[in-house]
Formats: C-alpha cells, structure tokens, sequence
C-alpha cells in the first residue's frame, strides 16, 4: 500500500483567502481633499466624513495611508470602489 505523507504547513495563520489584508490609498495630483474623505466615509464601513479627512490629511502629508485592514474579499470590494471613484490605490496586500 502506497504511504500517504504529510508535508507540514509553511503557511501560517492569516494567510490565503482569510487573514489581513491592508487597503491603501495613495496621494496623487487630481483628488481633492473634501473627495478622499466622502469616498472613504461612503465606502469604509464605520467610517464618518471627519475620519475620511484625517485620513486625507496623512495620504497628502506621508504618500499613502492603510484607509481598512480585514479579510480578503471584503478588502478587494472597497479597493474596487475606492478605485472607481478615481483614488489613487496601492495593490492590495497581506497585512
């Protein structure tokens, strides 16, 4: 009888399709402030206007900000919306 053989997981937890990813949006010439706030306060669940403009404020000053970190496929939905409203987005990555 052949040997079944159990190789050992080289993935840790938090990878594949579950884990943390990290949505970033990054700063660009064309969005205007009052636009990168009302587009992560209507897309990022729990997020106000006033957040979405701190927010704002950290992309324009340091290049880039994580705008929301979760699982997978809800990360690639508000990357999508994020990017169809014209933000400027950095691939989606494993946190």
């Amino acid at each position: 009888m052949p040997q079944t053989i159990e190789r050992p997981r080289v993935d840790g937890p938090g990878t594949g399709h579950g884990g943390e990813w990290r949505v970033i949006v990054r700063n660009d010439n064309h969005n205007t402030f009052d636009h990168v706030a009302v587009c992560l306060a209507r897309i990022i669940p729990g997020m106000s206007v006033q957040q979405g403009y701190a927010y704002a404020d950290r992309i324009h000053n340091t290049g880039q900000a994580i705008v929301w970190t979760g699982h997978k496929e809800p990360a690639e939905l508000y990357w999508e919306q994020l990017n169809v409203q014209g933000l400027t987005m950095a691939p989606l990555e494993r946190a």
